[in-house]
């Protein structure tokens, strides 16, 4: 009985289907990735990563919050809460250095949001992260944390 039902159902959803691949209504797509952020997280180093994103200059500030452990005993789940008190924070970053792949996330906030974000991240050996604000008047800002692992998670 179900396996009439079933042939049945793929039948009709074909006859469905068919005028409207005929008229050129449907067509299928590709689902791609947005091209215009994949050289930044296919770069393999940070500085190449930054320049991809067309980020020049960073200044050091604290009022950019990273909190991650200082100890993470396992690398494939590290988890990371990146908070801003720039005002017009517009995006955050988060660059993991000795990745394969250093930039971990990108993160952008409305005109009222709140920029707050926590992220889990897998880490393959002992390293620093950064955070990176970027501020509606074009100016970038950065914060550091070193983190050692002691079971790798790349």
């Amino acid at each position: 009985m179900h396996a009439l039902r079933r042939s049945f159902l793929r039948g009709s959803t074909a006859a469905l289907l068919l005028p409207l691949l005929g008229t050129g209504l449907l067509r299928p797509t590709a689902a791609l990735a947005a091209p215009w952020k994949r050289e930044a997280f296919s770069a393999t180093t940070t500085g190449a990563g930054l320049q991809a994103l067309n980020i020049p200059l960073l200044s050091e500030t604290r009022d950019i919050i990273l909190n991650a452990p200082e100890i993470a005993e396992n690398g494939a789940k590290v988890d990371v809460e990146i908070s801003s008190k720039l005002p017009n924070t517009r995006s955050l970053l988060l660059f993991a250095d000795k990745n394969p792949l250093p930039l971990c996330a990108e993160l952008e906030f409305g005109e009222n949001a709140l920029p707050y974000a926590k992220v889990q991240i897998k880490l393959g050996e002992s390293m620093r992260i950064r955070a990176v604000a970027r501020t509606a008047d074009g100016k970038n800002h950065v914060a550091f944390r070193d983190i050692q692992v002691t079971l790798s998670g790349c």
